[in-house]
């Protein structure tokens, strides 16, 4: 005798292994690893600094 399957169920099996597998995808293609991450990070931490070290001081406008 053959098992009852529940179709809704499956389909929605499949629509969701369907969504994960294209996450992952997308991820490897558009996503960075934690060491690009971290790179990045400070990459604008460092322009940061340099950009506020050539902030100018207040008081001292040219009249």
């Amino acid at each position: 005798m053959a098992e009852i399957v529940n179709l809704r169920a499956k389909r929605k099996q499949a629509a969701r292994q369907a969504a994960r597998k294209q996450a992952d995808e997308n991820a490897a293609k558009h996503g960075l690893t934690k060491a690009e991450k971290a790179l990045q990070k400070a990459r604008a931490e460092q322009a940061r600094v340099k950009l506020d070290g050539h902030e100018r001081e207040e008081g001292h406008e040219r009249e």
